[in-house]
């Protein structure tokens, strides 16, 4: 097992499934100390017993900002500092316009876009204090190609990118690294919603990835050499016509 996250604190939201567990996950097999942040109380419980003694479950709900307030003075206080903050949580919708819901909209646009940026705020005065740090955005690659069929998800991702290229530009200074890996479709909860037939064909054509390979790729960035951001990176299933 390497350990190339050895002495580091990491904080992953949305980590109770999917992605964001599967990052986690790889940060503790590299010699983390992770805190899974995620509003999924037993789950999270259950998931960090599996996972042994450098899984720290922290639940926060996303959608409170009185509750996010309580997030990095709760890692703080049980790690004591705070090395790299991946901001994964997010849900996803597709479908037409025309007859959807705008109230799932402001709920979708809300935890992909204002509950991102609230939590990266919050991590990044401790950040910049020490002089180091790393920030993750799970965006996607409808945050560069425009997705005909999920509108205002692809909305909701080019302004997580816009919001990476902005800080990155501000924070590198302080020794701090931003950067967002954009994966096509995962075989996560977010495609739940997917006709049958769409994900039918997804999986025949080999247009789907696992989490895991999202996780490499977020090692990855991770353990380039401080003087090296990876700024986006683009991952794609080789059966995708994206």
């Amino acid at each position: 097992m390497e350990s190339r996250l050895a002495g580091k604190v990491a904080a992953v939201t949305g980590a109770a499934s999917g992605i964001g567990l599967e990052c986690a996950r790889a940060m503790i097999g590299e010699g983390a100390r992770v805190v899974l942040v995620d509003r999924a109380a037993d789950t999270l419980e259950t998931i960090c017993r599996e996972l042994g003694e450098r899984a720290v479950p922290l639940v926060i709900d996303l959608a409170d900002p009185a509750s996010v307030a309580t997030m990095v003075p709760s890692i703080l206080s049980r790690c004591g500092q705070l090395d790299i903050f991946h901001a994964n949580a997010g849900a996803y919708i597709g479908g037409d316009v025309l007859t959807a819901d705008p109230d799932v909209w402001d709920r979708v646009l809300n935890l992909n876009v204002n509950a991102a940026f609230r939590t990266v705020q919050a991590v990044l005065p401790h950040m910049v204090e020490r002089g180091t740090g790393d920030v993750i955005f799970t965006s996607s690659i409808a945050g560069v190609v425009p997705v005909v069929w999920e509108p205002v998800y692809t909305a909701s991702k080019f302004a997580v990118q816009a919001f990476v290229h902005t800080v990155r530009r501000q924070v590198a200074k302080h020794g701090v690294r931003v950067g967002a890996v954009l994966p096509g479709p995962v075989v996560t909860a977010l495609i739940k919603d997917w006709p049958q037939a769409k994900l039918d064909e997804a999986l025949a054509a080999g247009a789907l990835m696992e989490p895991k390979e999202v996780a490499d790729s977020v090692i990855f960035m991770l353990t380039r050499p401080r003087n090296v951001t990876i700024r986006d990176l683009v991952i794609l299933p080789n059966g995708t016509d994206l």
